[in-house]
């Protein structure tokens, strides 16, 4: 037992080493100051409160000025590091399948009206606990998802969402891409079980399944309990048994309304599993059923006739919330037919999974401090979110070497499950260990800067939120006919619908 733990660790010291390696050479500009400032995110006491409290960390030997000019004129290769995490170990589910799950989370600037590229996010809890939409930078990120319950996931992918993006085109592109490297990595081969693409309601997942269409995927999204499906065509016998005169065969067949029982017929398959948080929880499936598609909306510009994209819809019901909150039923729509009550529970409890998402966002936000620079250069902010995702992928992989140091008040757990903010108080330990690529520092003179006094001359743009004209280009500023330049207050450009 002693011999298995040992080979382990040894192989697990590899992996974050060949890992720390490749991400140094991923920096193709100021490379020693990046990378120390990532190992300043990792070993760092306590959360990230502001990036000049990281110049002060023993890991990074420079001064707060080259760790600002390394993020404003740093270079990253993207491509290369997208392939490196794409070739760490991947946790996968009970069949040795991939769960890849898409989520947009912002990165709220409400107040920086200079900064470029902004949009208007969705959220929710400020102010009145209402719904809201703030100005900020929305990120795609694709992860993979652990079987059980737990707050790691594995990061593939981020892209920066540009103000009047089509989200179900830029997410079928960002997981076609992911799949297309995790085959090319030897992450899947033919005759392994097919990617499980999870998503939220937020996005229209047959549109995205017929996007995907060709790759070895399969999409599970959560859908509106208003939605309307329909059954599929009836065929020419029973088209003409029905209507001996003849006439035009339909396309669709009958209606599924989800609010409706009495549309709903028979159900192709319906489990029952007892749950610990949520008593039992009952799934029915109904199988081959299609959205009825129009030519509007991102249809509009379709060449030729719709496509009929056909799937499952399950209804998940429990018998309480363990909040207490109201119980209602989720709708979730899988692309593919012919469900077992196998592939029913292996979907919803796939879905659930995918909250796992949420509180790896959190982590970022509140522990490693993605959201807490005031950058002005949204390349930077890009810079900035991959060194997060580096920083995060050496916490997943050191798990199996990192020791518990956790506080009195913190429950003991297995060496196997340690969050991320547990293997992060043990890293520092952990980075003697791995050692560090980055060179020594040289020593410099600092720039005079700017002499006492002095104005400045040039002040920042202000940028407009969202703005996207009807014909894709960005709606600019109108200037004044006697000086030339853009009004400083928002208020005095004329409104113009996006």
């Amino acid at each position: 037992m002693s011999l298995l733990h040992d080979a382990v660790r040894v192989e697990s010291l590899t992996v974050v080493s060949r890992f720390r390696t490749e991400f140094y050479d991923c920096l193709t500009a100021r490379a020693d100051a990046l990378f120390e400032l990532t190992d300043a995110v990792l070993c760092t006491d306590g959360p990230v409160r502001s990036l000049v409290d990281l110049a002060l960390a023993p890991e990074h030997h420079r001064g707060h000025g080259a760790l600002y000019a390394g993020l404003n004129r740093g270079r990253v290769d993207v491509a290369r590091l997208r392939r490196a995490l794409a070739g760490v170990p991947l946790p996968r589910a009970a069949d040795g399948r991939l769960v890849l799950a898409v989520d947009v989370s912002p990165w709220l600037r409400p107040d920086a009206g200079t900064l470029p590229d902004r949009s208007f996010c969705h959220t929710y809890g400020h102010g009145n606990a209402k719904h809201q939409m703030m100005p900020g930078w929305p990120y795609s990120v694709v992860v993979a998802l652990e079987s059980g319950r737990t707050s790691c996931s594995a990061f593939l992918d981020a892209v920066r969402l540009a103000p009047g993006t089509d989200l179900a085109a830029v997410t079928a592109d960002q997981v076609r891409e992911v799949v297309e490297r995790l085959v090319a990595a030897g992450q899947w081969a033919d005759g392994d079980p097919e990617f499980l693409v999870v998503l939220d309601a937020g996005y229209d997942a047959p549109r995205i399944a017929h996007l995907l269409s060709g790759l070895p995927v399969e999409v599970l999204g959560r859908t509106r309990s208003d939605r309307v499906m329909r059954r599929p065509a009836p065929s020419q016998e029973e088209f003409l048994l029905a209507h001996p005169k003849g006439g035009r065969p339909p396309k669709h067949g009958g209606e599924f309304v989800f609010g409706d029982p009495a549309t709903w017929g028979a159900e192709q398959a319906v489990t029952v599993t007892d749950t610990r948080l949520y008593g039992k929880a009952t799934a029915q499936a109904w199988g081959r059923l299609h959205p009825r598609l129009t030519q509007r909306a991102a249809w509009l510009e379709h060449k030729g006739p719709l496509p009929v994209i056909e799937g499952t819809v399950i209804r998940l019901t429990v018998e309480h919330l363990p909040s207490g909150g109201v119980n209602k039923p989720v709708w979730l729509w899988w692309s593919r037919t012919g469900a077992t009550p196998a592939e029913v529970d292996r979907c919803w409890q796939a879905f659930l999974r995918r909250f796992d998402i949420e509180h790896t966002f959190r982590m970022l936000k509140q522990t490693l401090g993605w959201t807490r620079p005031r950058l002005r250069d949204s390349a930077a902010a890009d810079r900035w979110t991959w060194f997060i995702l580096a920083a995060h992928t050496q916490l997943r992989i050191a798990r199996p070497l990192a020791t518990d140091l956790r506080r009195p008040w913190e429950k003991p757990l297995p060496p196997h499950k340690l969050t991320p903010a547990r293997v992060r108080s043990g890293f520092r330990n952990l980075r003697r260990t791995t050692g560090s690529p980055a060179c020594a520092p040289k020593p410099t003179t600092p720039s005079p800067g700017r002499p006492p006094g002095s104005k400045n001359r040039r002040p920042a743009t202000l940028h407009d939120v969202g703005r996207i004209l009807a014909t894709g280009t960005a709606y600019q500023r109108p200037t004044h006919h006697k000086t030339g330049t853009k009004p400083r207050r928002a208020s005095a450009a004329p409104t113009q619908r996006a």
